[in-house]
C-alpha cells in the first residue's frame, strides 16, 4: 500500500493511501451532525451559511467558507481557527493511519465508498478522468485556503467501476460495515452517515491491489482536484502534497445520482431573455408549480434537441426545438457529437455567448445546485434562472474517457459526502 511519503509510479492505476484522519471529538461539540456541512460550493449563501454558522460554533463551514473582509483575511482566519480547534481538542487525530469506509443512507439511496489520500496524477496518465473545465479564480481561492490551513478539509467525490462482485475492496467494505462504526449521525437533510476505519495490513493490501487496476471519474470536485495539482507543483516531492483527500465509490455496486446545476443570470431579466430567443427556440409558458415545470422539461428533453426552463418572473417558460442552422453555425464542430448536443454546450456556446451576450464571469452568472433556490433568487433580484435537465452518467464517462471536457458545472453527482466527518492535515500525513 502506498503511503503519502512515497509517490507511486505513473500508470499503476488508483493508489489510495491510509492517513491519520482529523476528526471532531464528540464530547467537545453539540453533535456531529451540527458541525457538518455540504461541500463549499453547495452552501446556498447567505441563508445557508448563516444556518450552518449558528448550528454549532464549531461548524466546519467556518473553515471551508470563512467570513472576513478580504480573501487574505478569510484564509488567515481559517488557518487560525483550525489551529485553535486542534489546541482545544475540538478536533483530534486518529491514533494511526487508516482508510475509512463511509456510508450514506437516505431517500431510497445507499452509498458506500472509501475515503483516503489518493496519489495525484495528471490527466495524461489516464488514472483520474475530469469531465469539466474549471474557473481559475475558484482554484486560486481554494489553493490559498489549502495553503494557509495545510489541510484537505473536504473529500472529493470520485467514481470507479468494479466488476460488480463482492471481491477485493468490495469484500473489505462488506465485512467492515457489519461491525460497529466509529461514528453514526443523521443530518438535517435526513441522510444517515456512518464511518469506519480500516487499519489491518491485509485489508489495506487487498484494497490496494484492487484499486491499482482501476481509473476514476471526478464526479464532484474538479476545482479542488485542480487545486491539489497546483499545490503539488509548488511543494517538494515526494511528500504529503503528492496526495489529496477523496471518497471513491464503486458505481457498479452503488450508482451515483446525477442532477443538473442551474444557472442564475444576475443582470438579465426574464422578459429580455425571452425576447432575445424568439426565432431561436420555440418558447412556451408552462404550468407551475415548480415540480410540474420540471416534468415538462423532462418530457421535452426526451425528444431530440435541447430544452431549458426560464424562471424569475413568477412563471415558467419552456425553451425547446432550437434552430438547427444556428446550432450548426455556433457550436464548435471539432468535438464529438455527444459533446455538441449537450444542453450545457448549447447554453454556453449559443445562448450565453451569442444570443444573450452574458459575460462568463461570476458577476453575471451564478451556479446553483438546488432548483428552488435558483428560482427564488431570480425572483428576488430580477434575474433569470436557467433550469437544466441532468445528463446521463454514461455520457459523462464516455466523454471523459475520450479526453473531452464538458462545460463547467454541467453535472451534480451525489449524494455528496458530508464535510466535517474526517479531515486530512498534511502536517500529520
Amino acid at each position: 500500500m502506498s503511503t503519502p511519503g512515497r509517490a507511486g509510479k505513473a500508470g499503476q492505476g488508483l493508489q489510495l493511501a491510509p492517513f491519520r484522519g482529523l476528526r471532531y471529538v464528540p464530547e467537545r461539540v453539540g453533535s456531529i451532525a451540527a458541525v457538518t456541512s455540504p461541500p463549499y460550493d453547495v452552501v446556498v449563501r447567505p441563508d445557508g451559511l448563516r444556518h450552518l454558522e449558528t448550528a454549532d460554533p464549531h461548524n466546519i463551514v467556518r473553515l471551508i467558507l470563512p467570513q472576513a473582509a478580504s480573501a487574505a483575511d478569510r484564509h488567515r482566519l481559517a488557518a487560525e481557527t483550525l489551529r485553535r480547534w486542534q489546541d482545544e481538542q475540538v478536533l483530534a487525530p486518529d491514533p494511526e493511519p487508516a482508510l475509512y469506509v463511509y456510508e450514506q443512507r437516505g431517500g431510497g439511496i445507499l452509498q458506500r465508498g472509501l475515503i483516503g489520500a489518493l496519489r495525484l496524477s495528471p490527466r495524461e496518465e489516464g488514472v483520474v478522468l475530469p469531465h469539466e473545465d474549471v474557473m481559475p479564480h475558484i482554484v486560486e481561492d481554494r489553493a490559498a485556503l489549502m495553503r494557509g490551513t495545510g489541510a484537505n478539509l473536504e473529500p472529493l467525490l470520485f467514481s470507479y467501476r468494479g466488476n460488480g462482485s463482492a471481491t477485493g475492496a468490495a469484500a473489505v467494505i462488506d465485512r467492515v460495515t457489519a461491525t460497529p462504526p466509529l461514528l453514526s449521525t443523521t443530518t438535517d437533510d435526513g441522510y444517515a452517515h456512518r464511518l469506519w476505519s480500516i487499519t489491518d495490513p491485509d485489508d489495506l493490501e487487498l484494497i490496494g491491489k484492487d484499486l491499482s487496476q482501476q481509473h476514476a471519474l471526478i464526479a464532484d470536485g474538479h476545482h479542488r482536484w485542480a487545486t491539489y495539482l497546483r499545490l503539488r507543483a509548488e511543494q517538494p516531492s515526494p511528500g504529503p502534497w503528492d496526495f489529496g483527500l477523496v471518497l471513491l465509490v464503486d458505481t457498479a455496486r452503488y450508482p451515483l445520482r446525477v442532477r443538473a446545476i442551474h444557472r442564475l443570470l444576475h443582470r438579465l431579466p426574464v422578459a429580455e431573455a425571452l425576447a432575445a430567443v424568439e426565432g431561436v427556440f420555440r418558447v412556451r409558458t408552462v404550468d407551475g408549480p415548480l415540480p410540474a415545470a420540471l416534468d415538462a422539461l423532462a418530457e421535452a428533453s426526451e425528444e431530440p434537441g435541447n430544452a431549458f426552463v426560464l424562471a424569475g418572473d413568477g412563471r415558467f417558460h419552456l425553451l425547446d426545438r432550437p434552430d438547427p442552422a444556428l446550432l450548426a453555425r455556433l457550436v464548435p464542430a471539432d468535438r464529438p457529437e455527444a459533446w455538441r448536443s449537450l444542453d450545457a454546450t448549447v447554453l454556453h456556446s449559443v445562448l450565453l455567448e451569442h444570443v444573450w451576450r452574458v459575460p462568463d464571469d461570476p458577476e453575471y452568472i451564478g451556479y446553483i445546485h438546488e432548483t428552488a433556490a435558483a428560482v427564488k433568487q431570480a425572483e428576488r433580484h430580477g434575474g433569470t434562472a436557467v433550469l437544466m435537465h441532468p445528463v446521463k452518467e454514461d455520457v459523462v464517462r464516455e466523454l471523459a474517457e475520450q479526453g473531452v471536457t464538458m462545460p463547467r458545472k454541467s453535472t451534480s453527482f451525489g449524494p455528496k459526502p458530508a464535510t466535517g466527518l474526517v479531515l486530512r492535515s498534511l502536517a500529520l500525513n
